[in-house]
């Protein structure tokens, strides 16, 4: 069985995650796209494939940091919608000890 806490912990997890990724994720973005013009600017073949490794780097770099937010943010809502259910219940219960209360 998952509890809040662990929920939390995992969301927590993937938010320290995309705030990492996001940061450490583009570290060879601007270099590998200098390089790659300058290879295609200078008739090499290797630049358009360069540039193609940049996009497509990218593109996954975009893909996790959209998985990590939507972790964070389902386990956030998980959280606070399991509470909510909690709050019910127990006022749901609080509410038939006290009609039993009338039986006795």
């Amino acid at each position: 069985m998952v509890n809040r806490d662990d929920l939390g912990a995992v969301g927590h997890e993937a938010f320290l995650l995309h705030g990492r990724l996001s940061k450490d994720g583009h570290h060879a973005r601007p270099a590998t796209f200098t390089a790659a013009n300058a290879l295609t600017h200078a008739n090499f073949t290797s630049g358009a494939q360069l540039m193609s490794v940049h996009d497509r780097w990218n593109s996954q770099v975009r893909t996790l940091l959209d998985a990590c937010a939507r972790i964070s943010d389902h386990l956030d809502y998980s959280v606070s919608a399991h509470a909510n259910d909690d709050a019910d219940i127990g006022g749901d219960l609080l509410s038939v000890s006290k009609i039993d209360g009338y039986f006795t």
